[in-house]
């Protein structure tokens, strides 16, 4: 008996969420074919702004690879955009001449960069960011030319042009509205955020009206409608999103700014649905991941005849990637007929939260610095809590951290919004399926999979899991087979023993092998502070090609103060005038890259397997400033790692906040700098 057809038109994050869903409630109901406009499979089209700030790989943000579509017996064609739908004989067609009979249809076309009807969009240099290409489109432009402007300063615009900083491009944004994020910010919250950026290296321009785009044979730069002119050799446009729509005509399908759905998505008509940014339902047209991923599982339980509450709107909300930039934004914010019920500003710290209410209710919220409570403010709102909530939320211990923010967290609160994923589903999974890093969770629940906003929680709770119901952490693995203990045990150890040489450490801490290995007794050797215990840094200066004047200054001065300092694993330091092709700065344990803004150091890069690439730590004004910086965090590293444990693994360790947070405090970093292990006995000479 054969199966009914199920086509899907796209083949984006939204559209194979959806049939992800059928697959697993019913993985033989249906026949199924996927027409996607771009020759690739799925990826994760949230995580473009992460390739472009070099945290991530094209290969990295691809979610579904072809083998998924394989295995499950999906038909797949990459490329072939549909042009018309045949709804009488329920037929669809391609533009490269293919056709697919369907019994039910599902219309996932997405959406596509907003471009205005200036006069000069049309020429080369001006280009949207929506795509894989896009991204490819403004990487190439980056070895080319120097000057970019982004026209709209809006979480994408902003996402943007951090990429483009990185990439090593002079950036200004250009924002209609007085204040970024305007949708989602307010005044003083958007102010914090220009700040930063600023700092970053960001330029900004308010309250402009771009008139056209100038140039003759390429854009060279925008005209506004006050006479003034901004130079710009790539312009990029983030004003927004338009769904696509365009088969509504041939499909006979009702539209207003969308494809027009009711609560089980599907539109007016019959055996035709729509899921993600080409939907609109109740007038509102959802842009972010967690409302489509709500649709996608409202219209699969439907299409496999279960039982199903229908889809009736979502709480928007908002988080901005930007490398060391924290923001959140969740519900109304902006609204005149709201009160600011909660109101939080340390200015040492620059961490602002504002809570908002309306008719009592908790109706809105802003975090910047520390979006800690991010997943408590949003189950809030979601749930419409009074505002006495806040109340018993601020009677609560000052937090500390993750880990203490997981412990307190109920099993029933949501850790991933993107995907809704429980504490409790997080928990189960890795107690009955063994799980044991944030990568297992990731692929077995989806949490952090999305966004990836939530990755610090889920590590936390996933730490949690893992020291069992009582939340005390299990034994660590032993340093080697000599011994029961870990590192952290036999580093506590010897600090208190202060034994007198391998042989009595062996014996006072019950090691099987007296003679010990090369592992414990080097281990020993570096816990018990042995003058040349550890290893060395190595520096590297100017491999992208050459390094400037600056450059070779900061790895001098380097070089001066590091020659007697050992590291408990290999540290590899790399300097240079930008974070250029062909550099080996991202793959070192740590990089210092000169910048429009001052001085860029990266942290926690890898060349070997896993390949791990570095992460933005801080960013240092002056070259004395980033040179502290370094040696500071390489003393926070030496007295606080483990031996062995490589600079990355002691960052996942110990949190990239966490040691951000201790390097911008003057006191902070003046204690590592001081930090010594204590000289604890002649176990150096063994």
């Amino acid at each position: 008996m054969s199966r009914p057809k199920l086509v899907m038109i796209g083949n984006g994050m939204a559209g194979v969420r959806c049939v992800e869903e059928i697959y697993a409630l019913a993985p033989d109901l249906y026949e199924i074919t996927i027409f996607g406009s771009e020759p690739r499979p799925n990826y994760n089209r949230i995580m473009l702004s992460k390739v472009l700030q070099g945290d991530a790989s094209l290969n990295d943000i691809v979610t579904h690879d072809w083998n998924w579509y394989e295995e499950r017996g999906i038909r797949l064609h990459a490329g072939h955009p549909v042009v018309r739908i045949d709804a009488q004989s329920r037929k669809v067609v391609t533009s490269t001449g293919m056709a697919a009979d369907y019994d039910k249809l599902i219309l996932a076309t997405g959406s596509s960069a907003y471009i205005p009807a200036l006069s000069g969009v049309g020429k080369p240099g001006v280009i949207g960011f929506r795509s894989v290409d896009d991204c490819e489109r403004m990487m190439e432009a980056a070895t080319i030319f120097r000057k970019a402007a982004v026209i709209g300063g809006g979480l994408l615009g902003l996402e943007a042009a951090r990429g483009l900083l990185n990439l090593g491009m002079d950036v200004t944004v250009v924002h209609n509205a007085p204040y970024l994020m305007n949708r989602q910010l307010d005044a003083m919250s958007s102010e914090l955020l220009r700040a930063e950026l600023e700092d970053q290296g960001m330029r900004f321009l308010f309250s402009k009206t771009t008139e056209k785009i100038v140039g003759r044979k390429r854009a060279e730069g925008i005209a506004f409608s006050d006479g003034s002119r901004l130079q710009a050799d790539l312009i990029v446009m983030a004003v927004g999103i338009r769904p696509n729509i365009e088969l509504a005509k041939s499909g006979g399908i009702w539209t207003n700014r969308a494809f027009v759905v009711d609560g089980g998505m599907e539109t007016n008509v019959p055996g035709v649905y729509a899921v993600g940014e080409c939907a609109e339902h109740e007038g509102t047209v959802y842009g972010l991941v967690a409302p489509l991923f709500e649709q996608g599982k409202v219209l699969a339980r439907k299409l496999c005849g279960l039982e199903t509450e229908p889809y009736r709107g979502s709480i928007p909300y908002a988080q901005l990637k930007v490398s060391g930039v924290d923001v959140f934004s969740a519900g109304g914010v902006n609204e005149r007929d709201s009160d600011t019920a909660l109101l939080q500003y340390d200015g040492i710290r620059k961490t602002y939260k504002k809570v908002i209410a309306r008719n009592g209710k908790v109706s809105g919220a802003i975090l910047f610095g520390d979006v800690e409570e991010s997943n408590s403010l949003l189950s809030l709102l979601k749930r419409g809590a009074d505002v006495s909530a806040l109340e018993r939320a601020e009677a609560r211990p000052e937090s500390g951290g993750p880990s203490a923010a997981a412990a307190a967290m109920p099993e029933r609160e949501t850790v991933c919004q993107c995907n809704g994923v429980t504490k409790g589903a997080i928990l189960a999974a890795v107690r009955e399926e063994g799980l044991s890093t944030v990568e297992q969770v990731r692929d077995r629940t989806k949490a952090s999979g999305s966004c990836g906003g939530c990755k610090p929680m889920v590590a936390a709770v996933l730490k949690l899991a893992l020291g069992g119901a009582g939340g005390e952490p299990e034994s660590e693995p032993p340093v080697c087979g000599c011994t029961k203990l870990g590192h952290a045990a036999l580093k506590e150890a010897v600090a208190e023993g202060g034994f007198a040489s391998f042989e009595l450490t062996a014996a006072k801490l019950g090691w099987r092998r007296p003679e010990g290995c090369a592992s414990c007794r080097e281990a020993v050797r570096y816990y018990s502070a042995a003058p040349d215990a550890g290893r060395p840094v190595k520096l590297f200066i100017g491999e992208g090609g050459g390094a400037e004047e600056a450059a070779a200054l900061v790895g001098a001065e380097l070089e001066r103060r590091l020659p007697s300092v050992r590291m408990p694993g290999d540290v590899r330091i790399a300097v240079d005038s930008a974070v250029a092709e062909g550099s080996m700065l991202l793959v070192r344990d740590f990089g210092l890259a000169e910048a429009p803004a001052g001085w860029e150091i990266y942290a926690g890069g890898y060349a070997g397997r896993p390949v791990k690439q570095a992460q933005l730590l801080v960013v240092a004004q002056t070259e004395e400033e980033a040179v502290e910086m370094v040696v500071s965090c390489l003393h926070g590293y030496r007295m606080n790692a483990f031996y062995g444990e490589a600079v990355w693994q002691w960052l996942e360790r110990e949190g990239l906040t966490a040691v951000r947070e201790t390097l911008l405090d003057p006191d902070g970093r003046e204690y590592w700098l001081k930090g010594r292990r204590p000289q604890l006995g002649a176990a150096a000479n063994a």
